[in-house]
């Protein structure tokens, strides 16, 4: 994979045998975290991991439960402690993973400032009180109209931020073929764009299923 591919790759960082355009930049929005009231974390990225380690190293004090394998894996290399990594991370199920393990512990959601879905208020249905602190932003990365993708391009999404900060930059063009990291993200796409949602909610899955396309094209 050393020579460059039309496989845009549209997350933070940059992996090799793709073209790296990066949609979202982080900031932080808090220089404390209040965990008082918590017994246990959830954290669902891991820029949050990021961002937490950044404000107070001292969250590795806590258990926590991680939402996709990247952020479990960011979350042990830091040191912290993974105690649930559940199975299935789409939002609905996620809250039912949580009333059904966790109805007893105080949770401390670390998260970004906006969220796809409203997990308090779903969890608070079933009696459950998810405390929240919204630690970092996003914001979008502008580029300029001759920037975009080459047409026939295959875009790797590996987010509904990085989705929402591409359509602020470029328009949609129908040759275009996005690889995306999971069904809520997918959901995000313009109507009618073609897309292949990735086996495994992994960056590397995504850029692997990039290259069988784009090699299945080369073929036929």
């Amino acid at each position: 994979m050393g020579t460059l591919r039309p496989i845009y790759l549209l997350s933070p960082s940059a992996r090799e045998g793709t073209v790296h355009l990066p949609m979202i930049t982080f900031s932080l929005l808090v220089d404390q975290i209040d965990f008082s009231a918590a017994d246990t974390l959830m954290f669902s990225s891991k820029q949050a991991v990021k961002s937490a380690e950044a404000i107070d190293p001292g969250w590795k004090a806590y258990p926590s439960i991680a939402i996709g394998a990247a952020t479990k894996k960011q979350i042990e290399s830091l040191g912290g402690t993974v105690i649930h990594h559940p199975k299935d991370f789409y939002a609905d199920a996620l809250a039912e993973d949580i009333i059904t393990h966790f109805s007893d512990k105080k949770l401390l959601y670390l998260r970004p400032k906006e969220v796809s879905f409203d997990s308090k208020s779903y969890l608070a249905k079933a009696g459950i009180l998810l405390q929240e602190q919204s630690i970092y932003e996003t914001s979008c990365v502008p580029y300029k109209k001759e920037q975009a993708p080459e047409a026939g391009a295959i875009i790797v999404f590996t987010s509904p931020s990085s989705i929402h900060c591409f359509l602020k930059n470029f328009p949609w063009q129908e040759s275009y073929t996005a690889v995306v990291i999971g069904h809520a993200t997918e959901v995000h796409l313009p109507h009618g764009a073609n897309v292949v949602v990735s086996e495994r909610p992994l960056i590397s899955a995504c850029i692997e299923k990039a290259v069988e396309l784009w090699t299945h094209r080369q073929i036929h």
